[in-house]
């Protein structure tokens, strides 16, 4: 059975944004959905994150994908980052993602370790990112920097701000999409 963790952002929660929309949609595909509450939301730490997603994860593989939202796109870079090298992942959509730091230094935890992007490149089966040309938060260069690094799709949604749900996004068929080409 296919399964999709969905990781929120910097303040975020569960039930915001279009993520429970996306996990209704997926559910009913007969996909299993895990939308996480990350830990201290308010001032994440980059060990909290990991090691949440590290128990929450159980035994990933081919059938298993990610999608993260903002600092939940670095969470999921990083938990890729120290799994076993032989562990292949389906898939992961990367949404207003960033791989380097962004002006929120409270965020600089995220980058201590840094990325073998080679080593992600072998676990992940196919990395997509969709990022806004006018995000406040993350410049684009942040998703033309995924896509080369981690050989993603770049999807650039014009004027679409943070791909939020301040940005009135609380469906995002584009995310449902890309993830059902990537599945299939």
């Amino acid at each position: 059975m296919k399964k999709v963790y969905i990781i929120h952002g910097y303040t975020g929660h569960p039930d915001k944004n279009w993520f429970p929309w996306l996990k209704t949609e997926l559910e009913k595909n007969n996909i299993e959905v895990v939308v996480p509450a990350m830990p201290h939301t308010e001032a994440p730490q980059y060990s909290e994150w990991l090691e949440h997603l590290q128990s929450i994860v159980i035994n990933p593989d081919s059938n298993t994908y990610f999608i993260g939202h903002s600092l939940g796109c670095i969470a999921i870079l990083q938990y890729l980052n120290n799994l076993a090298p032989d562990i292949k992942i389906g898939g992961v959509v990367l949404v207003a993602g960033f791989s380097s730091p962004i002006h929120f230094t409270e965020l600089n935890s995220f980058f201590d370790q840094p990325l073998d992007e080679e080593k992600i490149r072998n676990i992940v089966g196919k990395i997509i990112t969709i990022n806004s040309d006018n995000d406040e938060h993350v410049p684009y260069w942040q998703a033309e920097e995924i896509e080369k690094r981690f050989g993603a799709e770049l999807t650039k949604v014009n004027n679409g701000g943070h791909l939020n749900e301040k940005s009135e996004y609380k469906e995002f068929p584009l995310v449902l999409e890309k993830l059902k080409e990537m599945m299939n």
